[in-house]
């Protein structure tokens, strides 16, 4: 897989990329990851890549042109079709799922946002879907492409050490991870519970399946139940 980064602030990335999962996939060569200046596609001599909103307002607002250049630039360079995503807080909801199905697109295009926000002819002719992290806003679109990037690559086979994980962790098939446990076996008297220790593989398969279903229930019944019927 291949990820493309429009950024402002490429420095934000290498931290990311040189570290834990996403260093090992990206050695092992299960995904390239390329960050890119938005600024290198300015048509300003000063390399601006922003202006003033019309209708006035406070706060500057990214230009299109450097977006839609770099886009076009970038498919030149590869015969696949990439899915071009803008970040924004007004997208869809990233999830497990939506990670899972970005997950098995060759090529993602990543656009980031600044400031005030972007040319809403970004939204409309470029990028083909938005999305969000969460109900709340950030300084810069660079932080929820970081999320993006982990929560795709580490799904892509040949990212964890264990083939197994991905299938085992939060959110797959709509619930939460069941209880973990290692060494010691008593702590502080809090020990672990002896059906982990019986060597038992179903009994243990089904414990962990049991506890899996009641912390959803607790903690999110919303991923087990679905979304409450506000209509009424």
């Amino acid at each position: 897989m291949r990820i493309d980064l429009l950024t402002l602030f490429p420095e934000m990335f290498p931290p990311i990329l040189g570290a834990s999962i996403i260093k090992r996939a990206i050695l092992k060569k299960v995904v390239e990851v390329r960050v890119h200046d938005l600024r290198d596609w300015s048509r300003d001599k000063h390399q601006k890549v922003d202006d003033r909103p019309y209708g006035g307002g406070p706060g500057m607002v990214m230009r299109p042109e450097p977006f839609f250049d770099a886009v076009a630039d970038l498919k030149k360079q590869n015969s696949l079709e990439p899915r071009v995503i803008l970040l924004s807080p007004q997208g869809e909801r990233l999830t497990q799922g939506k990670a899972a199905e970005l997950a098995r697109r060759p090529w993602l295009i990543l656009l980031c946002g600044h400031y005030e926000g972007v040319d809403e002819r970004v939204r409309i002719g470029l990028a083909q879907e938005e999305l969000s992290i969460g109900d709340y806003v950030l300084t810069c679109g660079e932080l929820p492409a970081m999320v993006l990037v982990d929560s795709v690559a580490r799904l892509l086979p040949g990212s964890l050490g264990d083939e197994q994980s991905p299938e085992e962790e939060s959110f797959q098939g709509n619930l939460l991870e069941y209880p973990q446990y290692t060494r010691p076996e008593d702590y502080r008297g809090l020990r672990v519970p002896e059906i982990l220790l019986s060597g038992d593989h179903e009994a243990v398969a089904e414990w962990r399946r049991l506890q899996a279903l009641r912390r959803t229930i607790v903690k999110r019944p919303d991923l087990f139940y679905g979304p409450a019927d506000s209509s009424a």
